[in-house]
């Protein structure tokens, strides 16, 4: 992986709130938010923006500011060599962003210093006020302000590090999987579907994704094979050519593979909020039964979303989630063993957002996190 190295600093507050980290050249200024996010502390609970001498950049937004142009297609490398990268339209927080040179060979944070400042504080001069309150235990206003103390947890290298890496992805095992057995080319079947010896290598691997105690026959006896194979397909990472499918060139590149299996989730949709919040749910809080899941879910999801003229129900909810289970079994999300639902191996590594919302609603260390997800 080619990387850049980038230091960026908080611009007015005070201590320094400083990271360097590397990122993959070819990524997007959309990808590189969620890099931010991570390597600061932060949860993505505001708007953002990329702000260079000649352009603004962020999330198309019909009732938004004018002018601000699509970051999803725009490339860090061929940006200058210092941009401003704005967090919370309102509170404004200011970074300063420099391009230090080429990195390593894997993307990550080298070094970092200083606590990122609770949200919704206020900005540069409320966190100032905060820090004054808090240091002071005479101060009328020291134990309302309390709450905010250790709302983020002070900086640590090795978590950091991890957190970068998290959000610039990785592909799933399950995925290098299929793209490893189809890379001399598998001749599909006439119906169109993957032949038995290659279904049977995959479960031989995958041996939870088919509940019967025998070889399986068909594609569709690995229920998130089949779906797996489809969604490759269908995001350009497999391709049929005469009747033989093959890894597109795509498939060689893992920033772009990773990047191929997130653009499924189309942003907004239903389903895919859906998968997010079932993903964080259990990367936070460990294994669920998936009745109760469900309903955490809708709880988590909000109010506006609709079946029709009517609101979602925690039946719609169980379906929903039902209906992405194969999906997020094939990308190696979660596992199931009926009733109860766990995180599988890419739960912390595919969705972005998702691993974000874990953070806000699960433990506070890293040790916690680890026995919940080996539970």
């Amino acid at each position: 992986m080619r990387t850049i190295r980038l230091r960026i600093t908080l611009r007015d507050v005070a201590p320094s709130v400083v990271r360097v980290v590397d990122v993959p050249a070819a990524g997007t200024l959309a990808e590189l938010h969620h890099v931010f996010q991570a390597a600061l502390g932060w949860t993505d609970s505001h708007l953002h923006q990329f702000v260079t001498d000649g352009a603004t950049y962020g999330v198309p937004d019909e009732d938004g500011p004018e002018g601000v142009l699509d970051e999803s297609g725009v490339r860090l490398r061929d940006l200058p060599g210092s941009l401003a990268y704005l967090y919370d339209l309102g509170d404004r927080w200011e970074h300063e962003v420099r391009v230090l040179g080429a990195g390593r060979d894997e993307a990550g944070c080298l070094y970092g210093e200083g606590t990122c400042p609770p949200e919704d504080c206020g900005g540069p001069p409320g966190y100032a006020h905060l820090l004054a309150v808090l240091a002071d235990p005479a101060h009328e206003d020291h134990d309302e302000m309390g709450r905010w103390a250790g709302e983020h947890p002070d900086f640590d290298q090795a978590r950091t590090d991890r957190h970068v890496r998290q959000a610039v992805g990785e592909v799933p095992a399950s995925v290098r999987l299929v793209l490893d057995l189809a890379a001399g080319g598998v001749k599909l079947t006439p119906g169109g579907r993957l032949p038995r010896a290659l279904v049977r290598q995959v479960q031989e691997q995958r041996p939870h994704w088919y509940p019967l105690d025998r070889p399986a026959s068909v594609e569709e006896d690995l229920l998130p094979l089949a779906v797996l194979h489809d969604l490759m397909r269908s995001v350009g990472l497999l391709r049929l050519a005469k009747g033989v499918l093959t890894p597109t060139r795509a498939a060689a590149d893992d920033v772009e593979v990773v990047r191929r299996l997130r653009s499924w989730f189309v942003p907004g949709a239903f389903l895919g909020a859906v998968a997010e919040l079932v993903v964080a749910e259990l990367a936070a809080r460990g294994p669920q039964h998936g009745d109760s899941l469900a309903r955490q879910v809708h709880s988590l999801l909000g109010r506006g979303w609709f079946r029709g003229a009517e609101p979602v129900t925690d039946e719609d909810l169980l379906l929903a989630v039902a209906q992405m289970a194969a999906v997020m079994q094939g990308l190696d999300l979660i596992e199931v063993d009926e009733p109860v639902w766990r995180p599988g191996p890419s739960v912390l590594s595919l969705l972005p957002r998702a691993t974000l919302l874990a953070r806000v609603l699960g433990p506070r260390t890293d040790a916690d996190q680890a026995r919940l997800l080996t539970r």
